[in-house]
């Protein structure tokens, strides 16, 4: 299969000629374990030029955050990135791991469902019933390859897991080792190893996590974009780069469009207008910059396959209706009031956009 036909490529791969280049013109030290050093690792993140190529902004915030984040990892401390939905947790936990080793797939996927072994190890049963414990029956966890190798681990939504599993890691985070009884052995992390996790802010209470985790960390805090000249700017970087992989046979949504999709969800999201001289009812979504980008997504590939592949009002419509109404009595009435006391009076910029979704909502 080549890349050609994957759906999503992991980091390294999409932004390999970036990585190359900053490799190449490395002038400073880098630590054990690194590809790059820690100011090649920044300029890939926040963007810059080296030699001849453009290294394109993979997290559009507060520089410092990340310079934070990646002096982190230069330590023996573990990352924790904390925020609402949509704030880039994930995407910089995987860029920070493409440019560090070349390698972000080394991930754990925190649900309800993850068990301890998915931390540390496990075995392939039909092997250990035949042949008993041997290290070709075990099967090793991304945590327990990171540390083999000296590597970064990648943890998402870890206060989605359970307690026991979240207890697995202060261990491995504290001994910097994995025991391993069955087999009499104790594998030991190599220089370089770290983990980065990610806990979303709306998640807390779910599987709050002890002090004893946290102190483990190193805790960054990733805000939601200041304003909406920042949104914007996110939002319209990203669809460009998703829209990239994905044939959807339609036009980059225009300025106004993404300004009008990130303006809605604001004002959603904060319950007041832009300019705050009204108090709008909020939905009890999310409504992130993530959504925006998906929604936008969305009505591109409607355009492209049942339109002329220009987003229209209606494309529009249809994605900030399902985006919005997530609990239809209470956001229902809330989109339904945002429609009428606010998008409506907004003159006849707007007009196309509110007939649409006043048509949707009936």
């Amino acid at each position: 299969m080549g890349q050609t036909d994957v759906q999503r490529l992991p980091a390294e791969q999409l932004f390999a000629k970036e990585l190359e280049a900053l490799i190449a013109a490395e002038t400073d030290p880098v630590p054990s374990g690194w590809r790059m050093s820690p100011r090649s690792v920044r300029t890939y993140i926040c963007g810059g030029r080296v030699g001849g190529t453009e290294i394109t902004p993979k997290y559009i915030g507060q520089e410092r955050l990340v310079e934070i984040a990646i002096a982190t990892l230069v330590t023996d401390r573990a990352l924790l990135l904390i925020g609402e939905p949509g704030t880039a947790k994930s995407w910089l936990s995987e860029h920070l791991a493409a440019a560090i080793n070349g390698d972000s797939t080394r991930v754990i996927q925190g649900t309800a469902g993850t068990t301890e072994e998915q931390i540390r190890y496990s075995w392939n049963y039909a092997m250990l019933i035949s042949q008993g414990p041997s290290l070709s029956a075990m099967l090793k966890s991304p945590v327990m390859s990171a540390m083999e190798t000296g590597t970064i681990a990648r943890v998402e939504e870890i206060s989605r897991c359970a307690s026991e599993v979240q207890d697995a890691l202060i261990s491995i985070l504290s001994e910097k080792r994995i025991s391993v009884p069955e087999l009499g052995m104790e594998v030991p992390a190599k220089k370089g190893f770290s983990v980065i996790a990610t806990a979303n802010t709306r998640d807390r209470g779910v599987n709050e996590m002890s002090a004893a985790l946290k102190r483990r960390f190193n805790i960054v805090v990733l805000p939601a974009p200041a304003d909406l000249e920042s949104e914007m700017e996110i939002v319209r970087t990203r669809v460009e780069q998703q829209a990239a992989g994905l044939d959807l046979n339609a036009r980059l949504p225009e300025r106004e469009v993404v300004e009008r999709v990130c303006t809605i969800f604001r004002e959603l999201r904060s319950g007041e207008t832009l300019d705050r001289s009204q108090k709008v009812k909020a939905a009890t979504g999310v409504l992130s910059t993530a959504e925006a980008i998906s929604l936008l997504c969305n009505s591109m590939a409607l355009a492209g396959s049942f339109g002329n592949g220009r987003i229209t009002d209606h494309d529009l419509a249809a994605g900030l209706q399902g985006a919005v109404v997530k609990e239809e009595e209470k956001d229902g009435l809330a989109w339904k009031e945002y429609l009428d006391h606010i998008m409506k009076k907004r003159g006849s910029a707007w007009a196309g956009l509110y007939r649409a979704c006043k048509e949707l909502n009936e």
